[in-house]
């Protein structure tokens, strides 16, 4: 059976050679599903570079699907996103990074697709990846508004894009069973790239019928104090550093829609990870300037992010606060903290690591923090997720010492951070990938949306400006949704 095209020049239509190579890795799927278990078969296709992808995804998908976007368009333009899910896999606990990593390892062993070097322009991304995101806490999400995102839930779409400078490329994965057939999956696959078109992104309403109310969960007096509660722990020798965050609630009258929020982060934060991870019941949408873990064979990379200040639209003025955080004692400690406890996690599965010598500035549109590069060469294979595992969550999100800090912080903060302050990202057959610090985020479901914001408490932090601090921070999403 042959995939019928949808008109003529389609770009989401898999052509002869491509329904044809599809049709045989089904045929070998189902082999391998008939000794027990599922197979999966992959093809992966050239699409135009010009489209825009995240569009695509998020204007065709079906009610009761999931979704997956990120975009770092200061990066040649570069786009990770799927569609539906062919495979989905979830874990709690404290394994949960590992357990997922096993999960996705015992797939890709049963995954007929093409072979990488094949296609050596192909961008990162290309072909079968796992696409998702793990909660902050080992059992997070618990609260009702996070009840669709497990602690650890990696999706293998269905369709997914992957696009950076002058590549793209669409993979189509499908999941079968010992007793499927070629014919009715194929038949499946053309009705899901039926659906795809070309799309733009709807605008956000400039003059919504409904105003929105914006409210705190908790009064900002409770962040104050329990940024003073944790100064005392700190100057006592408890700990050398806890990152708090709160949270903000906007209550609108309508559903909010993560396309235009989608659209209008990637527009102003163009050098961040500007990500939207979708379910039937909500999504969760950010801009994140932090790295958690890129690994590319047996290179890993890394940065230490921390320390705040805003940013100001006089050139003199802004440099001035460039270098005030530079020379901030308070701030430059918080960053060493990060910093020295990334190193040590790397050490022992790694020949080397490089760390820059000095922080520098990582400038977004509304604040500047202070940045440390930092680079290893793996000693031994250790996957994407587990790296994630190992590496998070760090002092830049947790705390130092972490296994003081992190009972400490659900104790003081009083909410369900979710997914905020996780990983969000993607891992593919080879174990290689990227994940970010799920920052600058907020969870749409229904007519609610979950703003949150956190900031690194050392000795010196003085709880009315680390307030003033969270406000800046949500300025990044709290103006598109109100």
């Amino acid at each position: 059976m042959k995939l019928s095209t949808r008109s003529a020049g389609s770009p989401f239509s898999l052509d002869e050679a491509a329904t044809g190579l599809l049709a045989a890795r089904i045929g070998s799927a189902l082999r391998i599903a008939a000794s027990g278990g599922r197979g999966v078969a992959s093809v992966c296709v050239s699409v135009p570079a010009e489209l825009d992808l995240s569009a695509a995804i998020l204007g065709c998908r079906r009610p009761g699907d999931r979704f997956f976007c990120i975009e770092q368009p200061g990066r040649e333009g570069y786009a990770v996103c799927g569609l539906g899910a062919a495979v989905a896999i979830e874990a709690t606990g404290p394994d949960r990074f590992t357990d997922t990593a096993a999960a996705c390892r015992a797939l890709a062993a049963r995954t007929v697709a093409d072979d990488p070097s094949l296609d050596p322009d192909r961008p990162s991304g290309a072909g079968p990846v796992f696409a998702g995101g793990f909660a902050f806490a080992a059992d997070g999400g618990g609260s009702p508004e996070w009840s669709s995102f497990a602690p650890a839930q990696l999706v293998l779409p269905e369709v997914s894009f992957a696009r950076r400078g002058e590549q793209a490329r669409m993979t189509v994965n499908v999941a079968v069973d010992g007793d499927d057939s070629v014919d009715r999956i194929l038949e499946r696959v053309e009705a899901r790239l039926g659906e795809l078109s070309p799309a733009s992104m709807p605008l956000l309403d400039p003059d919504p019928i409904a105003r929105s109310r914006v409210a705190g969960a908790a009064p900002p007096s409770h962040y104050e104090e329990a940024v003073r509660r944790a100064v005392e722990r700190i100057r006592a020798g408890e700990l050398s550093k806890v990152v708090l965050a709160r949270e903000v609630r906007v209550h609108s009258g309508a559903p909010a829609d993560p396309a235009p929020v989608l659209d209008a982060l990637r527009a102003a934060f163009a050098d961040c990870y500007c990500y939207c991870v979708g379910t039937p019941e909500a999504a969760f949408v950010g801009a994140s300037p932090e790295l958690l873990v890129r690994r590319d064979g047996s290179r890993a990379q890394t940065v230490a992010l921390a320390g705040t200040t805003r940013r100001s639209a006089d050139p003199a003025v802004d440099l001035h606060l460039g270098e005030q955080l530079l020379q901030s004692n308070k701030n430059r400690l918080e960053q060493a903290i990060v910093a020295r406890s990334i190193e040590r996690t790397l050490e022992p599965v790694s020949l080397w690591v490089a760390v820059g010598e000095e922080p520098v500035l990582a400038q977004v549109q509304n604040v500047q923090h202070l940045a440390t590069p930092i680079r290893a060469q793996l000693a031994a294979p250790v996957s994407t997720v587990e790296l994630a595992g190992r590496l998070h969550p760090t002092p830049a999100v947790g705390g130092e010492p972490a296994a003081v800090a992190t009972p400490l912080i659900p104790a003081l903060e009083g909410l369900d951070r979710g997914w905020y302050a996780g990983a969000v990202g993607w891992t593919d057959l080879t174990e290689d990938g990227e994940f970010c610090v799920a920052l600058r985020c907020a969870l749409l479901r229904g007519p609610v949306a979950h703003l949150y914001a956190g900031c690194g408490i050392v000795a010196d932090s003085v709880p009315a400006e680390e307030l003033a601090e969270t406000e800046v921070k949500l300025e990044a999403l709290l103006p598109l949704l109100t």
